[in-house]
């Protein structure tokens, strides 16, 4: 599944929103009814997860820890414990949890990214500068895709 766009909508007061049809659409053909919910490891925004995509990331982050190391369950717990179980209803809404709507700082009014495998929901208001200046976007772009030609032995 590859998530891409940057889609706008609106929560009602109980804190339902509409997937964008784009997104919904994709899920369906992935067969799948539920996704995953948390709150982003680094940005103040909620990320979620179809199931495959979840589990994919639960047995990578379990697969580089210690089970008998007391640090490592404590990161495994916290990775796991803010994680809520969504359905999509018949209407392609998803019930978002007061308490995630606060860790983002969302009020109404949110945008979708599509971040590949997994969606973005951010705060609307978050988005209205870039994440990064044009410039500072384009010299890490060129830095991460230029390859660095091999020496020459004179």
């Amino acid at each position: 599944m590859r998530f891409i766009g940057n889609i706008e909508a609106k929560t009602d007061s109980k804190g339902r929103v509409f997937l964008p049809a784009c997104f919904r659409r994709i899920l369906q053909q992935g067969g799948c009814d539920k996704v995953m919910l948390r709150k982003d490891v680094y940005q103040d925004c909620l990320v979620i997860y179809p199931e495959e995509s979840w589990n994919e990331q639960l047995n990578l982050l379990r697969s580089r820890l210690d089970k008998w190391n007391a640090k490592h369950q404590m990161i495994f717990r916290q990775f796991v414990a803010d994680v809520e179980e969504l359905s999509i209803d018949s209407n392609g809404r998803i019930l978002l949890p007061k308490r995630y709507l606060g860790m983002a700082s969302i009020k109404q009014e949110v945008r979708f990214i599509g971040m590949d495998d997994t969606i973005e929901i951010w705060a609307k208001e978050k988005l209205e500068q870039p994440f990064m200046s044009p410039d500072e976007f384009s010299s890490e772009l060129e830095k991460i895709m230029s390859t660095e030609k091999p020496a020459v032995n004179e």
